[in-house]
């Protein structure tokens, strides 16, 4: 849901089928928000941090997220899809999208310092990165066998699940990678 004047854009997502809309609207003054009753602003040169990441959930694939550190330490999240039903979840990517560009484009107009990341951390990514390649070397060496024994069915098994897998978790790698980026060259990888 995006809402757009020539002074103020709003976005507004449900974060559960419980409970109110998380909005959200760029104003002149900064970054006013709405969740759960409680409400604030946050002047764009006072936002310290914006990591975008990539977060498909079983009910939706393309899912987007975005998390907002202030000065104070405070947090807010965004993300790219909206809870419909107790079955539905919606995307709305191009809302998201056209929101978090105009985010940036506020900020950099103001000087903002702010620290600008994708993907995951460090550390997360490693971990994830290793447990994919001794899942490939096992898949490997499965294949290997069945190929070995004549086991045809289990061998097509074998490359119809590693092709599944590398579609599913490879997207997810790959969009992920850590990364620094700019206020001019925002990750396609990490919006819808």
């Amino acid at each position: 849901m995006q809402a757009s004047t020539a002074d103020v854009t709003s976005y507004a997502y449900k974060a559960s089928l419980i409970g109110a809309a998380h909005r959200f609207e760029l104003t002149d003054a900064g970054l006013v928000w709405h969740i759960a009753g409680r409400s604030g602003t946050w002047p764009y040169a006072d936002i310290a941090s914006i990591k975008l990441s990539y977060r498909p959930v079983s009910m939706q694939a393309k899912r987007f997220r975005a998390d907002l550190r202030n000065a104070s330490g405070n947090r807010l999240s965004l993300l790219s899809t909206s809870w419909q039903t107790a079955a539905l979840m919606t995307a709305q990517s191009e809302a998201y999208r056209d929101f978090i560009k105009e985010l940036h484009a506020r900020m950099r107009d103001v000087g903002s310092n702010a620290v600008l990341t994708g993907g995951l951390g460090r550390k997360t990514y490693g971990a994830a990165l290793a447990l994919t390649v001794l899942f490939a070397v096992a898949m490997a060496g499965l294949l290997v066998r069945a190929l070995a024994t004549r086991e045809w069915a289990g061998a097509a098994f074998l490359v119809g699940f590693a092709a599944l897998f590398a579609w599913q978790v490879g997207g997810f790698i790959v969009r992920n990678r850590p990364r620094a980026y700019t206020f001019a060259d925002i990750p396609r990888a990490l919006l819808p």
